[in-house]
């Protein structure tokens, strides 16, 4: 388990010291009812929320449902451009321990996304690989590999994320039966689960996850307690979750108590 990090430096001496283990018990949980704080700091709930109230002015954690978590858990829609240099090491780690597990004779689908297009581009030698993508980028990669067979879905071009969505992309996705889905998120709620900001493309992913036997997140750990607009799958219909060590390790703990297969790669950044 990481260390906890050093409340006392990282945030302003206005704190007091009950201010400060708030945030000590939000990094370690991620998100904390009323209720809980309560009990931990054993002090009455009137001045817990008092205190959340507080934090949230100065912008230090946002308050949601009766508990708080340490970041605003809505995300907007943001170009893939943009999106690429938004933890890129972890990216990177996250694509590289995915490839692993793609096997000769494979037909796997992936994902549009930053997160699968480091897989794209981490994937090397496979024999008779077949490969369905709804990104461009993706198809890009994988088009330069031998022995890959590339199958790009149709439909609506999203400029955003340079990918297809739409009617004719699930209707071509009923041809098919793949081994394994590739994709990535832009939030993972463990109660109200796994999230995209387009709606489109959350309707395409609900497809995705029926063409296939195994499903596979790419989950880099600012994802996780984050919300987008449209609901792409319940969190137990995936099989496993690959994800970098930055992940609070109680959620890495109820992830694995509902029966997935958490995979945790170590990331090391030049800072």
């Amino acid at each position: 388990m990481k260390p906890s990090p050093n409340i006392t430096t990282q945030y302003p001496d206005v704190l007091n010291e009950r201010h400060r283990r708030i945030m000590q018990l939000l990094h370690q949980q991620n998100t904390l009812s009323v209720s809980q704080l309560a009990r931990l700091l054993k002090v009455s709930e009137v001045t817990v929320r008092k205190d959340l109230t507080e934090l949230e002015r100065q912008q230090l954690l946002y308050r949601v449902h009766g508990s708080a978590i340490l970041a605003n858990p809505y995300i907007k829609e943001r170009h893939v451009d943009d999106k690429e240099k938004l933890h890129a090491e972890e990216k990177r780690a996250i694509g590289a321990c995915a490839a692993r597990l793609v096997e000769p004779r494979d037909t796997i689908l992936i994902a549009s996304g930053t997160t699968t297009l480091a897989l794209a581009r981490a994937i090397r030698g496979v024999e008779d690989l077949t490969a369905i993508t709804t990104s461009l980028g993706v198809a890009t990669a994988l088009v330069e590999h031998d022995g890959c067979t590339v199958i790009q879905l149709g439909g609506q071009l999203r400029n955003s994320s340079f990918s297809v969505v739409g009617p004719f992309a699930e209707h071509m996705l009923r041809q098919f039966s793949c081994s394994k889905l590739f994709f990535g998120v832009d939030g993972f709620d463990l109660q109200y689960g796994v999230t995209t900001t387009n709606l489109l493309g959350g309707h395409l992913a609900q497809k995705m996850i029926e063409a296939v036997q195994k499903v596979i997140a790419l989950v880099d750990s600012s994802k996780f307690g984050r919300r987008g607009f449209c609901k792409m799958c319940d969190v137990d219909q995936i099989d496993m979750v690959i994800t970098d060590d930055k992940i609070s390790p109680a959620v890495a703990e109820q992830l694995r108590a509902k029966g997935i297969d958490v995979r945790i790669v170590s990331v090391k950044n030049d800072v």
